[in-house]
């Protein structure tokens, strides 16, 4: 599903088999004219044939993905990038990205992905958005889990989309098999055109599907409607279909237009009109109208569009004028396809992108708009609101926390199902927490005052500071908890030097009571500081040398008892188990040995102070050597790093 879902081109569709030559012509003709199901069937056949050429793999691919059959178009993706043959164009990187992502293969589409930011650079804002958010798995899994979704039961084998709160009833869109459809069948979905249907609401269920209105539905295309508080006026999709007469561009295409309509005194539905921003040459669709009814926001591939079509608003006047359309700009548009606006009661712009990382088609985004004019950046809603497929025309009562959306994803009944949920949990938009607590000592309970704690982000980036108060507490305002956990570290004269994970997934300010343990042992020439610290294992990648975000937590212990000994001098000895070779082993400890004291180098420790070597396997402290057969515990037991102090300065 896409913003020029239903644009119709004017042209023959009879089907003839001839040769390969004009077999193919023909399936070219028809996929410009955005006859895709009977280009598909040419296609295919000739395909069947062994006639297969670049142009045949990509219009076949492209003919299933803009009619949002992902997996069908990755079986001929796949073909287009066998074996290095053709020389393929970054857009198809990017397509069979997606299409990977409609199976689940989402480590070879972040690969296609970071070859189609190689080949666009800056370019594309899709391939920024990309580079800059690597870690948009982890981010929308956070956001998941927040909606109870199910199918609704007036969804059919047919498609049924675009729900819209209209009273105490849904309208929304639908199609039939096109035997009873005054348009017939459309070339592009094989379904009827759309008209819009009415059904009864009672929570999430709806019931009692009917027609909604012959004066507004025609032979050509309705859809979105969006209706003003008092019911009185319907801003709808339609093709270029107004006052019995067909408008196209210049290739013959009808395209789309936003259209009003308002009740006359007995209630029914007249006075037709388009919106005067609208054009022949260009799509405007999908309405939504903001809280105040100020506003009317929409998709468009207007002039100034920076993709494919773009989320604009216009400010309403009265009597069917508008202010000049503006793109919302390149916060909320990218360089892909932003479509199906919807604004919530609080301000929140719902929205449809393939632009930005998601689980694949178009995903589901919001932003906030605050009081100051600005806006947050767009926020992927999770799952199960997105999924791998298309998910759009997201609307929501912020009241009751009920709402619909509509996708093609596995399990409905039809190309696009309507599902009903409730937002058991809302989203958090550049969220800010207060993380509090009190320092105290471990053995006795006693509150610590004057301890610093130190607050560091998830990639141990040192993000604020501060002492304890006489009565121990501490706090950090304005943290922001779009980041899932933090780390709080104490340190403080003769106790240990603690470090904490602080996880923000609750709801509210995070209150920590933390405890840290007064060293017991002297520090002195010759003692591990490993033990003393009670360090756990310094854990590296496999085969790799660089200090993890764990291993730096205990890494930072070792930093601050230097920083409180500045004449102490530590060596760095590492050792592995007795898994690989002898040599492979030396040289691995060693570099590990090297990569930490670097890390300590850079936390502000003289070089001077340091010295590092790998020891590989040499220095067992049981039996399991070469051969030996010994439990997983046994080997970690060899796998430690030692920090020996060599001097105190004297």
């Amino acid at each position: 599903m896409k913003l020029l879902k239903f644009i119709l081109a004017l042209c023959c569709t009879s089907i003839a088999f001839a040769q390969p030559e004009r077999e193919l012509e023909k399936a070219k003709e028809m996929y410009k004219n955005f006859a895709y199901i009977d280009a598909i069937k040419i296609y295919e056949k000739i395909a069947k044939k062994g006639y297969v050429n670049q142009e045949l793999l990509e219009s076949l691919g492209n003919a299933y993905y803009y009619n949002a059959e992902y997996k069908n178009a990755l079986t001929w993706y796949e073909q287009l990038f066998e074996e290095g043959k053709y020389n393929v164009k970054p857009e198809y990187y990017y397509r069979y990205a997606q299409a990977l992502k409609s199976v689940g293969k989402y480590t070879e589409s972040d690969k296609l992905m970071a070859q189609f930011a190689e080949l666009t650079g800056n370019a594309d804002t899709r391939a920024v958005l990309f580079e800059e958010n690597k870690d948009y798995q982890e981010v929308i899994q956070g956001n998941s889990g927040r909606l109870e979704l199910h199918p609704v039961s007036i969804n059919t084998e047919y498609s049924e989309y675009g729900p819209s709160f209209y009273q105490d009833k849904i309208v929304f869109t639908a199609a039939n098999s096109g035997r009873t459809s005054k348009g017939g069948v459309s070339q592009w979905t094989g379904e009827s055109y759309y008209d819009l249907y009415m059904a009864d609401r009672d929570k999430e269920a709806l019931s009692n599907k009917k027609f909604f209105s012959t004066t507004l539905n025609t032979p050509f295309n309705e859809s979105t409607a969006v209706f003003t508080k008092d019911g009185n006026t319907v801003y709808f999709t339609r093709n270029n279909y107004v006052n019995r007469r067909v408008g196209t561009n210049i290739e013959n295409t009808i395209l789309l237009k936003i259209l009003r309509a308002t009740k006359d005194a007995n209630g029914n539905w007249g006075n037709v009109v388009e919106i005067p921003f609208n054009s022949d040459q260009y799509n405007v669709a999908h309405p939504a109208l903001s809280p105040d009814e100020k506003y009317l926001y929409f998709a468009s591939d207007m002039e100034g569009t920076l993709g494919s079509s773009d989320i604009f608003r216009v400010e309403i006047l009265g009597d069917n004028k508008y202010s000049t359309p503006e793109n919302l700009g390149n916060i909320i548009n990218t360089s892909g396809r932003e479509s199906f606006p919807f604004i919530s009661k609080n301000n929140i712009l719902y929205y449809s992108s393939d632009g930005f990382p998601g689980l694949g088609g178009l995903d589901i985004f919001a932003v906030k708009f605050y009081d100051n004019g600005t806006v947050s950046k767009p926020i992927n809603i999770g799952m199960p609101g997105n999924s791998a497929d298309d998910d759009f025309c997201f609307v929501m009562d912020s009241d009751t926390k009920i709402g619909f959306l509509t996708s093609n994803r596995p399990g409905g009944k039809g190309k696009d199902d309507i599902y009903s949920f409730f937002e058991e949990k809302p989203l958090l938009f550049d969220c800010e927490r207060m993380i509090k607590g009190v320092l105290k000592d471990s053995e006795n309970k006693d509150v610590i005052a004057d301890g610093l704690i130190i607050l560091s982000d998830k990639t141990m980036k040192e993000v604020a500071r501060q002492r304890t108060k006489s009565d121990g507490t501490f706090s950090f305002d304005k943290v922001n908890c779009k980041d899932l956990y933090y780390y709080l570290r104490a340190e403080i004269g003769n106790y240990e030097t603690t470090e904490v994970k602080v996880d923000l997934d609750s709801e509210g300010d995070i209150f920590y009571e933390f405890m840290i343990k007064p060293r017991e042992i002297a520090i002195d020439k010759n003692i591990d500081l490993a033990k003393i610290l009670n360090i756990k294992e310094i854990y590296f990648d496999l085969d790799k040398s660089n200090i993890r975000p764990d291993a730096a937590v205990e890494l930072a212990k070792i930093v601050e008892v230097m920083k409180e000994h500045p004449a102490m001098k530590i060596d760095i000895r590492s050792h592995t188990d007795s898994r690989a070779s002898d040599d492979y082993n030396l040289k691995l400890s060693d570099r590990r040995a090297k990569s930490t004291m670097e890390w300590i180098v850079k936390q502000g420790i003289d070089r001077k102070r340091l010295t590092a070597k790998g020891y590989g396997e040499t220095q067992l402290v049981n039996g399991c050597s070469n051969g030996v057969p010994c439990t997983e515990e046994e080997h970690q037991a060899n796998r430690r790093s030692e920090f020996i102090v060599v001097s105190m300065g004297e």
